[in-house]
């Protein structure tokens, strides 16, 4: 039983089918960029991405044949808003990275309610603001709210089903903590009408048939991209962990049924999050986040110069053997878990005169790689749940000196994903679980075959001492703009 997936991505749009012995056939891409209009706006064409991912998809069934489910796997906390009778967005889709409603949140704060700039609550009342100022067409259900698969899953069922699972639902900003409705009080501040809301959903289980696609196979899986990547990479059992490392990182772990103790952010900077749901039951777990990871990669590539592709940076970083005790900082748009200072700052530290180009490219992959140390140790302490083996995915799981160097950092071992995007995967098991393809999570975690596994070398001191040069160099690096650094959400 055969698998239909539709991954939107931040940058793209990707189908595949995925068969029931995991492998991934009928592969297409292209690419969605979303527009900059002003520094801090991201927007994008909502019909535009849907109809990319239409495209997609029909090629990937044409290419790959029937299928018997559909699964979504998709960017969070991007925000569409859209006419109910004409099926049209009645503004711009509103990216996640878009902070116009910084102010916002910062306001809300006063009123005891911490919402962050990336989350879709605020979003969504800046286009309530644009297209319905006084709410009446959103609270006679003139309109609709969406997140990416909200709206593909709206479209895809012939306009018939208006949902969100609950992975994406607990990014909005706009739920209550165990995921079980929208939140009255966060609704009535921000004026936002139920009547424009989606229902919730299991991120597995049968939605409905996909009309739009020949055969109308039933889609029966949603999640955000992390979710998904974690499904994707089998862990399914309480402490088990994965990373992404693609433009940005994100380290999440499973912590189980139990929802993890800390409703808003942890003591060590980990946020909670639905993982996923199926028959009725909530699976929990915590998510770490890198601000800066291969966008450092593209810096070297397409600011500095010093490389030509964002592959070579493993062959420069090969002609040496270390970095000479130069370290690299990666926060060039501040440093997420576990400090928050949205004013640190990108640095090197201990370049000499005898500092090359592959010095510094290797201290590059392996400041990212500290990073996601961090990110591994913030999950541990906030969860109490140890991580014997961090699995790993994302475009920069396919560079060999970065992925020795995480280990290194880490102390752990490293278990490179059979994919480069996990995401996929993710989708196809919620939504093959739904249509008996896989029994359950146990089976999922059993499908796990990683393409890679890399253990730390030397010994513990010496990897303890790196450790804590490289700790001394983040230190250095934050507070450089203080106005930022006092910002918190």
């Amino acid at each position: 039983m055969s698998i239909l997936v539709i991954d939107v991505g931040t940058s793209g749009v990707r189908g595949a089918v995925v068969r029931p012995d995991s492998t991934v056939e009928g592969v297409h891409h292209v690419p969605v960029l979303p527009d900059t209009p002003f520094p801090g706006l991201v927007e994008f064409d909502a019909r535009a991405l849907a109809d990319a991912a239409f495209g997609v998809a029909r090629q990937a069934l044409a290419e790959a044949g029937p299928v018997d489910a559909v699964g979504i796997a998709n960017q969070r906390a991007s925000t569409i808003l859209w006419d109910r009778a004409t099926g049209e967005p009645v503004g711009p889709g509103i990216g996640w990275q878009d902070l116009r409603t910084v102010g916002t949140c910062l306001e809300l704060q006063a009123e005891g309610l911490r919402l962050a700039p990336n989350s879709s609550a605020t979003k969504l009342a800046a286009l309530l603001d644009m297209a319905d100022p006084d709410r009446t067409r959103a609270a006679a259900g003139e309109l609709a709210f969406g997140t990416v698969d909200t709206w593909l899953a709206w479209l895809l069922t012939g306009r018939e089903r208006h949902v969100t699972d609950t992975s994406n639902a607990g990014v909005t900003g706009l739920v209550v903590k165990d995921v079980t409705g929208w939140d009255e009080r966060t609704l009535e501040l921000l004026r936002i009408p139920v009547e424009v809301l989606p229902e919730l959903v299991d991120s597995s289980g049968i939605i409905g048939p996909a009309v739009a696609l020949d055969g109308a196979p039933p889609l029966a899986g949603i999640a955000g991209d992390q979710q998904a990547s974690l499904v994707g990479q089998g862990c399914t059992r309480p402490g088990m962990a994965k990373a992404t490392f693609g433009t940005g990182g994100m380290l999440d772990q499973c912590t189980g049924a139990t929802a993890p103790g800390h409703a808003g952010r942890g003591p060590a900077g980990t946020f909670p999050i639905a993982a996923w749901s199926r028959s009725g039951r909530t699976m929990w777990g915590v998510e770490a986040i890198m601000l800066s990871a291969g966008s450092c990669v593209e810096w070297l590539r397409d600011d500095l110069g010093i490389i030509e592709s964002a592959e070579d940076s493993e062959a420069v970083a090969r002609q040496c053997t270390s970095t000479d005790d130069v370290w690299f900082v990666p926060a060039l748009l501040g440093i997420g878990t576990p400090v928050w200072d949205y004013g640190a700052r990108a640095l090197f530290v201990g370049i000499t005169r005898g500092t090359g180009r592959p010095e510094m490219v290797r201290a590059v992959l392996e400041g990212v790689a500290h990073r996601g140390a961090d990110l591994l140790e913030a999950a541990e302490s906030d969860t109490g749940l140890p991580v014997t083996a961090l699995r790993v995915d994302g475009g920069m799981s396919n560079n060999d000196v970065f992925l020795r160097a995480l280990a290194d950092a880490c102390g752990r071992t490293i278990e490179v994903a059979p994919v480069t995007e996990a995401t996929t995967l993710g989708a196809a098991y919620l939504a093959g679980m739904a249509v008996g393809t896989w029994s359950d999570e146990d089976e999922v975690a059993e499908a796990w075959a990683p393409r890679a596994i890399i253990e730390p070398e030397g010994d513990a001191a010496a990897r303890s001492a790196r450790r804590s040069r490289w700790l001394e160099a983040r230190a250095r690096a934050e507070r450089t703009i203080p106005e930022l650094s006092a910002l918190d959400f």
